[in-house]
């Protein structure tokens, strides 16, 4: 830029403008804006190449309503926070993880629910777990308290059983035709209760009970019934006739043991037969 100035008859020439080496450096800095925003611009082209921005979404990411849906397989690196996650309809979701999965519930800042799978073992942390069928039946629940079986039939196919270190509630206990059913309690005692009633029945073999002490059958105000065709009685002590100057056993503690026509025992005393006097006394009735 030049200005002419005239002072009467003297005249002036002044110019402006950038010369030298800022010249140059002007020219530097705007060839490497130029450049940067060419950079930029290539990297942001290949960026979108790359991650396959369209219209709806980024590549097998669509965006819709209310969330975006996902086609084909998606690698998450971190956590995944969502509220929602489902699979196309009529087709399967799988979750695939190298070391663990583990999916939490929180209530703040507290983790309520946590469920982990691992290469070894699953663990589930929960104050109660429920299992139900589709039609909303309880199948299976456990908690501190108590653990409930809802089926029909719980089945235990292992060889060695069942093993239980309390108490267990259940309206029946048996097995197929096949094996034989062992109720066994090696260091204790076992006790079978029943509100109406108890019973122990072997439809297609024997039914055994062993003891190490004492076998007893005790009705508190009903009767103990044996009903066979056979009965035996085995290993009872012969008794045998008292040498002389020996002690001999008081007859009112000895008695014979009778047997009515319908199968009812009772005793009568040691001479004798066994007979009642009179039928107000009729013990076979």
């Amino acid at each position: 830029m030049t200005t002419k100035v005239e002072f009467d008859s003297i005249k002036y020439v002044q110019k402006y403008g950038v010369f030298g080496w800022r010249k140059k450096c002007l020219f530097c800095i705007i060839f490497c804006l130029l450049l940067l925003i060419i950079i930029n611009f290539t990297l942001l082209l290949w960026i979108l190449k790359i991650m396959e921005f369209n219209m709806h979404g980024m590549g097998d990411i669509k965006v819709v309503r209310g969330g975006f849906e996902v086609h084909g397989s998606t690698i998450v690196h971190g956590n995944l926070i969502v509220t929602d996650i489902a699979s196309r309809d009529s087709e399967p979701i799988v979750f695939d993880s190298f070391n663990n999965f583990t999916i939490n519930t929180r209530k703040g800042e507290e983790i309520i629910n946590s469920f982990v799978l691992e290469r070894n073992k699953l663990e589930c942390t929960s104050p109660s777990f429920q299992v139900k069928d589709s039609a909303g039946n309880m199948l299976f629940s456990a908690d501190k308290n108590e653990v409930v079986v809802g089926a029909d039939v719980l089945s235990v196919t292992g060889k060695g059983g069942a093993i239980f270190n309390g108490s267990v509630q259940t309206p029946l206990v048996r097995t197929d035709s096949r094996n034989e059913l062992s109720i066994e309690s090696f260091a204790r005692s076992i006790e079978i209760l029943g509100a109406i009633g108890v019973a122990l029945e072997s439809r297609a073999g024997d039914l055994f009970a062993s003891c190490l002490l004492d076998l007893r059958l005790q009705s508190t105000e009903g009767t103990i019934q044996l009903d066979a065709g056979q009965l035996y009685l085995k290993g009872l002590e012969t008794a045998k006739a008292p040498e002389s100057g020996k002690t001999v056993v008081s007859k009112s503690e000895i008695f014979q043991l009778c047997v009515c026509s319908n199968g009812k025992l009772f005793l009568a005393p040691p001479d004798g037969q066994c007979v009642f006097e009179t039928d107000s006394n009729n013990v076979c009735k």
